[in-house]
């Protein structure tokens, strides 16, 4: 194995007091309002920062972080939030503040709405039951957590756009995980350590209460770096007002480590030594690879010679998590928990192709360094969260039900100017319950959180219904936009001559006929069935007789638009000789969120249909198979909206003066 480019200890300011308290200058709650601007620069300050950013650019060592004065003003890099470029190659945005892409690299080409997209059309997109804010652009979601009663869900948000930039904290609560309220922002851009972007950020919360919260920062030179901050009054349930630390950052770059590529802390694990252990994410040589720290007070922190894990050729891993599950337990762990009868799961966001893999292993604690059980399958060489429109996720242990519950962000494939247009742009998944998958021995199992279930209505079921080959079935439910349907298939041989089986899997679409295939549902289908999503099984023989099947989502006839990016989405998954066909499919709007075999393989679709919308959503059975008539069986609940709203905070008593931590 590689080792690390540095051996030393990185923070850049030590401290001898576990938070020592916060001085009176220096320690309030950062503002719950948008940054509006900052002073001018003196010319001399700009010569002398792009004099600093030039060297920390050419320089092999870590980046020099000095803290600005104290009356110092601070500056911004020249960014545009609303301008698109003219340049028939646009750079995704994001991309060149060092962050992954923010917007479709094959769309951001576009010079304007090519369809005639409605006011209606933009308005149906919006979903009824999955979290979003009010308006403007979203991402990743951020140190999500359970206190005093409360979920607490922290996301990426720009308050000025529905472009991605000025990443700020948005915050919301919920009681149940589904039936939201937003909170004021929990930090802003306002520090020299992030000013361009308060980015991904995990919390930690301490056997004794206390919560901590790493998370990356922009820095004004555009170094990532990490920071820490933490609730102002934790008896405040709301955790209304949080504190950065006043020497901030607590983390550079290491030697040999590209001040743009070291980001996105994870949650902190115990080791039986006594030390906190925080891995963060980042690239050598083309390797996606993992930092380890560690450290007892959040403030100081020693860099451990080996990286957690390395895979050659997956490039940047952002948002990596890391986490135990249990082999034989029908309930989550929390992330310091080690020992028999647990794997550990590492995943990674990688940057270079947008997706979100992982794979199991062990986890040895001796010198801090994971193997996965299946070297073929490593870390972005096997396993996906989701074969869909799906990234940088996030996980957190939940102490009130025992579970480990995982969080995804669902970006947008259409263009910028629709965004703005709307007024909005992304959203999140309904959160996912993780378990290993005990039969198997080689997967998790995701499974949307059960309170989802407090939405359901009026339920129709449909028990035994024959879809003969090439045949189109609809069921009568009315209303075909907000949705929870399970459904199981089985299928009937006719006999036949089997066709050509050669193609096999997604890439095909659902019209890629065989004996055996494709069968499934058409979602968020117009009654002439001229924009469809099928969601749909295609099992293929194999040569010893079995059956390898493949679980698949085909976007490409699902809107007219011809502004919007859509393709096949799917993979393999197991189907045990016990078990038939099932599927899980949670309809919003535009968003398809959907689970086959209890969770095996997942894939979340975003459509934007033009004709299938409101009342002239509809929902088919379809087997497009040759050789094999298909029966399924179906239940059907109609969903509420979850009515995410603002919290009426002047329902609330005056929240206590600030405690220092």
């Amino acid at each position: 194995m590689e080792t690390n480019p540095s051996h030393t200890t990185t923070s850049h300011y030590e401290h001898s007091s576990y938070y020592s308290p916060l001085p009176d200058h220096s320690s309030q709650p950062s503002p719950r309002r948008p940054l509006k601007g900052f002073a001018v620069i003196f010319a001399s300050m700009i010569f002398l920062m792009s004099l600093v950013t030039l060297i920390i650019i050419q320089s092999p060592e870590p980046a020099s972080l000095e803290k600005p004065e104290k009356d110092q003003p601070l500056s911004t890099k020249p960014t545009s939030f609303y301008n698109i470029s003219t340049s028939s190659v646009v750079l995704p945005r994001g991309v060149a503040q060092g962050v992954s892409a923010k917007s479709n690299p094959s769309l951001s080409g576009h010079h304007g709405v090519s369809y005639n997209w409605t006011n209606a059309m933009f308005s149906w997109q919006r979903t009824a039951y999955h979290f979003q804010p009010q308006k403007n652009w979203m991402n990743d979601p951020d140190g999500p957590l359970y206190h005093m009663g409360w979920y607490h869900l922290f996301y990426q948000y720009n308050p000025d756009s529905a472009v991605w930039g000025n990443i700020t904290w948005g915050h919301a609560v919920s009681r149940d995980l589904i039936h939201w309220l937003y909170l004021p922002f929990a930090m802003v851009p306002d520090q020299w350590y992030d000013i361009n972007g308060v980015w991904t950020g995990s919390a930690t919360i301490l056997p004794d209460g206390k919560i901590v919260m790493l998370y990356t920062g922009d820095t004004v030179d555009a170094v990532q770096v990490q920071n820490l901050a933490y609730p102002a009054n934790l008896s405040d349930p709301l955790l209304l007002d949080w504190v950065k630390y006043p020497d901030n950052p607590v983390l550079i770059p290491p030697i040999g480590i590209a001040i743009d590529e070291y980001r996105d802390p994870t949650t902190a694990w115990l080791g039986p030594d006594g030390k906190w252990r925080v891995t963060i994410g980042s690239k050598v040589n083309g390797a996606g690879v993992s930092l380890v720290y560690k450290t007892t007070n959040f403030t100081t922190y020693e860099l451990l010679e080996n990286y957690l894990h390395e895979v050659p050729g997956t490039g940047m891993w952002e948002c990596v998590d890391f986490y135990p599950v249990a082999i034989n337990g029908s309930t989550g762990l929390d992330t310091s928990v080690n020992g028999p009868g647990i794997k550990h799961l590492l995943k990674a966001s990688l940057d270079d192709t947008k997706v979100d893999v992982y794979a199991l292993g062990t986890y040895f604690v001796n010198n801090d360094t994971w193997v996965p059980d299946n070297p073929a399958e490593d870390v972005g060489l096997g396993l996906k969260y989701d074969y869909g429109r799906y990234y940088a996720s996030k996980t957190f242990y939940d102490p009130k039900f025992e579970r480990r519950v995982l969080w995804g962000w669902i970006n947008e494939t259409d263009t910028e100017y629709e965004d703005l247009a709307k007024g909005w742009a992304s959203l999140q998944t309904i959160p996912r319950t993780v378990l290993f998958d005990n039969k198997t021995g080689t997967n998790i199992l995701q499974w949307p959180v059960e309170e989802v279930e407090s939405l359901r209505l009026n339920s129709t079921d449909f028990e035994g219904v024959v879809v003969k080959p090439g045949s189109v079935v609809e069921l009568n439910i009315g209303t075909a936009t907000q949705l929870d349907i399970f459904a199981d298939f089985e299928i009937e041989s006719l006999g036949l001559e089997e066709t050509n089986e050669a193609n096999g899997g997604c890439r095909g679409g659902a019209v890629d006929r065989s004996s055996l295939g494709p069968f499934g549902l058409l979602v968020i289908a117009d009654e002439t069935l001229s924009e469809l999503t099928p969601i749909y099984f295609r099992p293929t023989n194999t040569s010893d007789g079995g059956l390898q099947t493949y679980f698949c989502a085909d976007e490409r006839r699902s809107s007219k638009a011809n502004d919007v990016f859509n393709q096949v989405y799917g993979s393999q998954v197991p189907v045990l000789d016990d078990e038939k066909f099932s599927m899980r499919l949670l309809v919003d709007h535009s968003i398809v969120e959907s689970f086959a075999q209890g969770g095996r393989t997942v894939i979340t679709s975003r459509v934007y249909p033009t004709e299938a919308i409101y009342g002239a959503a509809r929902l088919f059975l379809f087997n497009n198979a040759t050789g094999v008539n298909v029966k399924a069986t179906l239940k059907i609940w109609q969903l509420n909206s979850a009515f995410i709203h603002p919290f009426p905070l002047d329902q609330i008593d005056t929240v206590k003066p600030l405690q220092p931590f």
